[in-house]
């Protein structure tokens, strides 16, 4: 890997964290109509790692912001629901991306990944807490995922998108 990609890797690592512990301490929006979900923040990072980079590289940045989120926050089950959250909505939107991306743009890519942390995340509550009945949570997650989703595709579409003018605009000079 050369100096370059490692630096940005870094930085888009470095931002993750930094969105991730941000969303950590600002009040949840979503509270009263669905406890426990969030905007995911940090999940634009993931999206963009994933269109520049790729899966390797997404599922990197993704599963080490979570960790090290875990470990700066002292919240370590908090890391085990971060974590497999992370690792399943980075897969998802990599099938999605890859495979159907003349269906779906950045968004829908988002939506699926959206989709798949609640997933994630309510699977290793049910195991957790040894009750399958916390899967009657997921009809409002699913609804949550929409909006949470689309913001996150658009907002990642977006940078990406000047990202990419940038990096253009300094490769030329």
């Amino acid at each position: 890997m050369d100096t370059k990609k490692m630096v940005r890797l870094a930085m888009l690592t470095s931002v993750g964290l930094a969105l991730h512990i941000i969303e950590s301490i600002i009040p949840n929006p979503f509270t009263a109509f669905a406890p426990g979900a969030k905007l995911g923040l940090a999940n634009i990072i993931g999206l963009i790692t994933l269109a520049m980079y790729g899966i390797k590289y997404a599922l990197a940045v993704n599963l080490l912001r979570s960790f090290i989120g875990g470990l700066a926050s002292g919240a370590m089950i908090s890391m085990i629901y971060s974590m497999a959250g992370a690792f399943v909505s980075t897969i998802v939107m990599w099938v999605i991306y890859r495979f159907f991306r003349k269906y779906f743009n950045l968004v829908g890519v988002s939506v699926f990944g959206a989709m798949g942390h609640n997933i994630a995340q309510l699977a290793v509550a049910g195991i957790i807490i040894k009750n399958p009945k916390i899967f009657a949570y997921l009809p409002i997650l699913m609804l949550t995922s929409i909006f949470t989703g689309i913001f996150i595709g658009i907002t990642a579409n977006y940078t990406l998108n000047n990202t990419r003018a940038n990096i253009r605009y300094v490769t030329k000079s």
